[in-house]
């Protein structure tokens, strides 16, 4: 059995007594439940004012003689107004939240005998949230007869809402869905509602939800972030499992899911745990759902339903409790009209489904999200690095506009900044490096080469087979930064800013015109494309 932890407030009533041997007579709540035979109390996390400081110190000591193994733990908590609902909230949130909590390891009960009314219920309503990860007790004292010990039992409590810990909720339920976000201020109204929901589902259920949308919209950062906000609450105790069933090919996808015993194949030289053990008590996310095969899917349903699936080679099932979280980029409908995907198993996913949108159709999000890739970047590599004002609104210019199909969703974003910003040493992403960087996408959306499709529509094929590959992937950057830059002098000080400050004298526009002529180009020529 794991150790067992009391909160509680001291009784200011219920608890006083007169010292001397009739004490023993009253039923006192606070030190009943240390006097129960079926219930062995560790630790007593008691909360009481400074005013009661002193009955606190004479009750935890009867505690003491009652049952030597509790540790009493008294725990200073004043309030101004002990019948002000906010107050009170407040406070005990603050308590919950600073609370080295390990449900892992503690069982923990929650008094609510004592304490005013409204404590009681700020008790009951942190506990049903689970910010307090314990079972709610109440403790009353026995018919009949006058003796200390009383009775004990676990509760239910159906309570009216009150406006301002209704507030209160609002605000921690806004707090979950910028977390969901990864604190970006996102701006797509529409995926704003959708986060909301589902900050909602997550902590209010354990059934399977089901993430639908493109490659790279951001379905497996979702999936953690739910698992970590699940965590936060004290709502699951496992790990995060993450599988790619793109990856599961053939009879391995069996052995990886559900694991096998020892000499159930050749080339099984020991037992293997398998994923779905794995995640046991925790949240399994498989990405990419839609591509396992249909007698992997009937083992999935069943474990989904029972918690239970059999081991290749197993003799006897195996069990694992975990919430499922799947992800796909199929249309489920359609795979299961073509029999690709089982009804069954479609119709358990789809309870909560949800569809991310990519990142074309959330341009107004491209913003927030590129301070955030900056963010990681910095923390990944340890250097900081920024915009100037020109470059940022260049580069946004391009990224909302049409001519940006996103095509990889966020991971093109995040490999976009990660580029600019490694090509930057000095901590700056200037026009020139927009305007590679942009050129760079335009031809890994367009299926060519970085080098190619720059120049395929300038030059003809005849001319391009008599320049080198080195000035041709030179000349692809010239082309580029033009076509960002409003005039021939801009594009030239942005080509030549390093070399220009070295020079008594500059003209930037006549040495890039010159440039273009070895190439039979001109600027009118390039910046008309």
């Amino acid at each position: 059995m794991k150790p067992v932890t009391v909160i509680g407030f001291l009784g200011s009533t219920l608890d006083a007594a007169k010292f001397g041997p009739s004490r023993w007579s009253k039923w006192r709540p606070t030190v009943s439940i240390c006097m129960q035979e079926d219930l062995r109390v560790d630790r007593f996390i008691l909360l009481h004012g400074s005013y009661h400081r002193r009955l606190a110190d004479y009750v935890a000591a009867d505690i003491r003689d009652v049952s030597p193994e509790t540790e009493v733990v008294p725990q200073l908590l004043d309030f101004d107004d002990a019948w002000d609902f906010e107050e009170v909230y407040g406070k005990l949130l603050d308590f919950a939240r600073a609370f080295p909590f390990d449900p892992d390891n503690q069982d923990y009960l929650i008094h609510i005998t004592t304490g005013t009314h409204v404590a009681q219920i700020c008790l009951f309503l942190l506990t049903e949230a689970r910010y307090l990860p314990g079972r709610l007790l109440q403790t009353q004292p026995q018919r009949g007869a006058p003796q200390p010990i009383g009775t004990w039992n676990a509760i239910d409590l159906d309570l009216s809402r009150y406006d301002s810990i209704a507030t209160r909720f609002a605000e921690a339920s806004a707090e979950s869905a910028s977390f969901l976000k990864s604190g970006i201020e996102t701006r797509n109204a529409a995926f704003n509602r959708m986060i909301e929901e589902i900050e909602q589902v997550a902590v209010r259920s354990r059934a399977p939800i089901l993430l639908m949308g493109p490659t790279g919209a951001g379905k497996s950062q979702l999936a953690r972030k739910i698992y970590e906000l699940k965590k936060l609450r004290h709502q699951i105790a496992g790990p995060f499992v993450e599988v790619n069933c793109a990856t599961l090919k053939g009879d391995s996808a069996m052995s990886a899911l559900f694991g096998h015993r020892k000499g159930a194949f050749t080339g099984a030289a020991q037992d293997r745990p398998g994923l779905l053990k794995s995640a046991d008590k925790g949240l399994l996310f498989l990405d990419e759902i839609g591509e396992l095969g249909l007698d992997e899917q009937a083992m999935i349903l069943r474990a989904i339903e029972e918690g239970r699936f059999l081991p290749v080679g197993a003799d006897s099932e195996a069990r694992s409790e975990f919430q499922l979280i799947a992800g796909t980029n199929r249309d489920l409908v359609a795979e299961v009209d073509a029999g690709r995907f089982r009804e069954d198993l479609f119709a358990r996913l789809n309870l909560w489904t949800f569809s991310l949108p990519g990142l074309a159709q959330r341009r107004e999000d491209i913003a927030p999200n590129l301070d955030y890739e900056l963010e990681r970047f910095a923390e990944r590599e340890g250097a900081r690095v920024t915009f100037n004002k020109e470059a940022r609104d260049k580069y946004l210019a391009f990224a909302e506009s049409p001519a940006a199909p996103w095509k990889g969703n966020f991971r093109d974003l995040a490999a976009s900044v990660t580029r600019m910003a490694t090509l930057s040493p000095a901590g700056r992403i200037d026009s020139a490096a927009v305007a590679s960087e942009t050129g760079r996408l335009q031809s890994l959306w367009s299926g060519g080469e970085a080098r190619g499709d720059v120049l395929d529509d300038l030059l003809p094929e005849s001319r391009l087979r008599t320049i080198d590959p080195f000035d041709r992937v030179q000349l692809a950057y010239v082309v580029a930064v033009c076509g960002q830059s409003g005039s021939l002098s801009a594009a030239g000080r942005s080509l030549f800013s390093a070399s220009r400050a070295e020079r008594k004298s500059t003209n930037d526009a006549d040495r890039l015109r010159k440039y273009l002529a070895r190439f039979d180009l001109d600027w009118t020529g390039v910046t008309a494309r």
